[in-house]
This record gives C-alpha cells, structure tokens and sequence, in this order.
C-alpha cells in the first residue's frame, strides 16, 4: 500500500508540473515575433514562446522594407488586422504594413512604400515540396510558411494580435 501511494504522489507531481505547459499549449498567441537572421516565426502567450517555424521572406530580406517592390520583408511593430481565406497562397493573416513612420519615411523619400504584406501557405505553383521551398526567399516581402503550419496558425491568432518583426 505505502509503494502505491508513493507512486500515486510521484504520478500526481508529475501531473502538476506539466500542467502549466500544457494550458500554454492550449492558449492562443498575444504576440507573434518574426527574427529574420534566423528566418523563424514565433507564438508567445503571456511572454513564452509555446511554438516557432521556419519561415521563407522576400528574396532581398536584409533591411527594413523601404518602397513597393524592394523584395524586402518589413521590420517592425504592427498588428495582424484581418484573416484572408480565400487567398492565392492557401490563407494569410494581413500585416498592417505601412504604419505611419513608414508612410512619413516614404513620404520623406518621394516613394511609395508599398503593401499587402501577409502570413501566407505556400505557392501553388512550386515544383518543390513544402519543406524544400522554405529553405529559400521566394516571396514579394511576405512571410510563408507551409499549408499545414498556416492552418496551425489560423487556429492560434485572432485578428488584433501585435506582431515584431525583427532583423
């Protein structure tokens, strides 16, 4: 009897130190942060990191996104505004890119800064398997991760989330 208890108390441990993981786990995002150099995608809940993916970015990722059409993914603070389904790669979340500072530095600068940069699946028409394309920069300046992780993403982010995009 006491080597059952015992047991029971040991089994019961390990069930409370797991549970604080697990409900992370559960929650959704409140922050999203992007870290470019590292080309990786991570959901925070109340300041931990519960999941990260590879991402694939414009193919000209250094640097701040300055003008449309610089292949340039911006860095940043800003909000996942709204939910595309019907998206031409798969889904994507909408970055609110430009925010006022890059309207006024386009404006400084005598240029367009450009848009519609988003969290999207992957391009339909890729001869490369999901993973493969993620080793490389294919998009205009977006973020892409495979249809699968998308749909992890759909699940795990509301409209208003803040995203960091980071160099």
């Amino acid at each position: 009897m006491r080597f059952f208890c015992f047991s029971i108390l040991k089994l019961t441990l390990l069930l409370c130190s797991l549970i604080p993981s697990l409900a992370l786990a559960s929650n959704k995002a409140d922050l999203v942060i992007v870290t470019k150099s590292t080309a990786s995608l991570s959901l925070l809940s109340q300041g931990e990191i519960f999941k990260t993916y590879r991402i694939a970015m414009g193919d000209n990722p250094v640097g701040h996104k300055l003008t449309e059409g610089d292949q340039r993914t911006p860095e940043g603070r800003y909000l996942l505004d709204y939910k595309k389904l019907d998206s031409a790669y798969y889904r994507s979340i909408h970055i609110s890119y430009p925010n006022d500072e890059d309207k006024l530095r386009a404006d400084a600068l005598g240029i367009q800064p450009g848009g519609h940069i988003m969290i999207h699946g992957e391009n339909p028409n890729s001869n490369l398997s999901p993973k493969e394309a993620q080793n490389y920069n294919w998009t205009d300046g977006c973020i892409a991760v495979t249809n699968t992780e998308m749909d992890e993403l759909w699940r795990a982010i509301d409209a208003g989330t803040p995203i960091e995009i980071w160099p």
